[in-house]
Order: structure tokens, then C-alpha cells, then sequence
């Protein structure tokens, strides 16, 4: 496995720490670890995504899905059965699980939906009012020294 060095980020940007962080800990994570439950990103808008999780067997109150720090963190975890099926072969896999997602900025979930054994959620990008591009106009210098006096 190939290792990468993003320390040359830290030194020569001011700002992009979270970037350079998310970047080393995707570098550094096995992938092979991390396959259950599969998973669906898919783009539904212009400032608009969803997730869609395989979550087949989980019902609404055993799933968990949180916002913290950047993050969402969706968490399943089957309740105790007071008697084990005899199962003569058990392909649906219903362990428990964890499984984050990096949010980038301005990124949040509105909602989520469980049918048909697929975790829904959708997200939306809402950048402030503050930061989205606005037009500067250009004056003449007379025009400034007229509001001047």
C-alpha cells in the first residue's frame, strides 16, 4: 500500500487544515474494512445529494443517523431476539455497523427515509448569503470625490 506525505499541505496553506486532515485519514484508512453496508452517493440537484444505504433486515428504531463535527454518522444495530431462529443458511447479514461521512462545508441533512430495506438521506448544500459571489460596482474617481464632500 502506498503511503503519502501531506505535511508539505500544513507548511504552505492557511485555512486548509480540515482538507489536508480529511485527505490523511482517507489515505490511511483500508478500504477492505469498510465494505458493509454497501452504499449509493449520488448527485439528485445542483446543491443537492443523497445517500442511499443497504440496510435490509434494520427497522427505523434500530437505526441511528447523527450530524456532529462535519460528519454523519449512521449507526444500525439489531436488538436482541429472545430466541435465535434455526437458521439452515443465513445469507442477510444484519450485524451492527458504523459507518461516517465527511461533510463539506454548508453541508446538511434535511431528512431521511427508510423503505424497502435502502437508508434514504438527503443533504443540501446552503452556502450563506455572506459568501456567495456578489457584484462590486466600479466607479469613476470623480464620483468618489463628489460623495467625498
Amino acid at each position: 500500500m502506498r503511503t503519502y506525505d501531506f505535511s508539505p499541505l500544513y507548511r504552505s496553506t492557511v485555512g486548509f487544515d480540515r482538507l489536508a486532515s480529511v485527505l490523511d485519514q482517507v489515505m490511511t484508512n483500508d478500504v477492505s474494512t469498510q465494505s458493509y453496508p454497501p452504499y449509493n452517493i449520488e448527485k439528485t440537484g445542483e446543491n443537492a445529494y443523497r445517500i442511499t444505504i443497504a440496510v435490509a433486515g434494520f427497522t427505523e428504531a434500530e437505526l441511528s443517523i447523527e450530524a456532529k463535527e462535519g460528519q454523519l454518522v449512521v449507526s444500525g444495530k439489531k436488538a436482541a431476539q429472545e430466541t435465535e431462529p434455526n437458521y439452515l443458511h443465513r445469507g442477510i447479514a444484519t450485524r451492527a455497523f458504523e459507518r461516517r461521512f465527511q461533510l463539506a462545508d454548508h453541508v446538511r441533512a434535511t431528512g431521511a427515509v427508510n423503505e424497502n430495506g435502502l437508508l434514504h438521506i438527503d443533504l443540501v448544500r446552503e452556502v450563506p448569503e455572506a459568501l456567495k459571489p456578489r457584484k462590486i460596482e466600479i466607479s469613476t474617481a470623480k464620483a468618489l470625490e463628489a460623495t467625498a464632500n
